[in-house]
């Protein structure tokens, strides 16, 4: 027997499919709408690339050195009885630094000059016998063979004379060498003698002077750096002049430098080539040892792009710049770089005049993240950066 359901019951599975379909419409409705919320915009400062004609300047690490150098070192052998200065101190040529014992080479001296003395004395009765002989052989009282005898003995004490007057100028020398004097003008370093020491003649290193004006920086340069500069002048006489040193604290150096030497070739382990440059140094700011940075102005680059330095990301090696793209959402891009411009880069390849490069916040902006962008000027660069 069919038996019909009552109103309620059927009323209750209308209500309880309703209730399952909606469940699922507003499950299904609530993950699009989860997807289509936005997310909030990060904060960044961007700033337009620069386009513009631009001399290039290269930069290169150098080290001073002195111009002139050298080493004292003793042309007699003695201890040492008297020092003039003491380490650090500025010198002029010519200045006593030590004093060697005299006594030995006085008393050489004295004995060389006695020696001299008793040969020119045999000279002289000698020359006395030759013209005594010579009267004697016209008259013909002696033989020939007796004035040539003479006259040979004449020549073997003129030989001693000469000799002996030799040995007294050196023991002159000698002992004028006992004052050790500065071979230049500069500075003495601090690993002198003292008083007493044993100094052996060519050998004992008494001081080292440095010449303290100018002084040169020593500086390597690659070999496609070296060709772009070659081509941007005719030589480093050209290019080389009115480089810029930049010191350890990041001061410029007031004086201009200009190249005075460049190596005859390449080195084979670095392929580099060394040059030295010259720079005044009146003030003696400069020391040698010291480290600095020589930048020299080399090709114009016509409409190049430049971007701040603080833009550019180096990550697994490569080089890559975060860009506000179209919606004003985060755009990484690889990018190649040229040389150095101050705080500013040059672009290469990755960029056009149009874009805008994040210069603050991109460690923020993951690609694809809005963002809410303020733009700032070359003129703001100058305070510190906020990644």
């Amino acid at each position: 027997m069919f038996i019909q359901p009552s109103m309620s019951l059927r009323m209750r599975g209308v209500a309880l499919c309703a209730g399952v379909l909606a469940l699922l419409t507003l499950t299904g409705c609530g993950g699009k709408q989860s997807t289509d919320l936005p997310s909030q915009a990060v904060a960044v400062k961007a700033m337009q690339v620069l386009q513009q004609a631009t001399p290039v300047t290269y930069e290169f690490i150098g080290e001073v050195e002195a111009r002139d150098e050298a080493q004292v070192r003793a042309r007699v052998s003695g201890n040492i009885t008297a020092k003039m200065v003491k380490g650090g101190d500025a010198v002029k040529q010519g200045q006593p630094l030590f004093q060697i014992d005299r006594r030995p080479y006085e008393a050489a001296q004295s004995d060389y000059q006695a020696q001299l003395a008793e040969a020119e004395a045999a000279l002289s009765r000698v020359r006395r016998d030759v013209v005594r002989y010579q009267t004697l052989v016209t008259q013909q009282a002696v033989a020939q063979q007796m004035v040539d005898n003479i006259l040979a003995e004449e020549q073997q004490a003129l030989a001693r004379v000469n000799a002996s007057q030799a040995r007294v100028e050196q023991a002159r020398i000698d002992l004028e060498d006992t004052t050790v004097v500065s071979p230049l003008n500069g500075r003495v370093d601090v690993e002198t003698l003292s008083e007493g020491n044993f100094v052996q003649a060519g050998q004992t290193i008494l001081a080292t002077i440095s010449s303290l004006d100018p002084v040169r920086v020593r500086f390597n340069m690659s070999e496609t750096e070296y060709l772009r500069l070659a081509r941007a002048g005719n030589s480093a006489a050209e290019w080389g002049e009115g480089l810029v040193l930049i010191l350890g604290d990041g001061v410029r150096y007031p004086l201009p430098g200009k190249v005075e030497q460049v190596d005859r070739g390449l080195a084979q382990q670095t392929g580099t080539l060394a040059l030295k440059a010259l720079f005044e140094n009146p003030d003696q700011l400069l020391v040698p040892g010291m480290f600095a940075r020589i930048q020299a102005t080399g090709e114009i680059r016509a409409n190049a792009l430049l971007v701040p330095q603080r833009a550019v990301q180096e990550l697994l090696g490569k080089t890559l710049i975060t860009v506000v793209a179209a919606g004003d959402k985060a755009e990484t891009r690889p990018v190649t770089l040229g040389p150095r411009i101050g705080n500013m880069q040059i672009v290469e390849e990755g960029l056009t005049s149009q874009d805008r490069v994040i210069v603050e916040g991109f460690m923020k902006t993951p690609p694809g993240t809005p963002l809410a962008v303020t733009m700032i000027t070359p003129d703001d660069l100058s305070q510190p950066a906020a990644k």
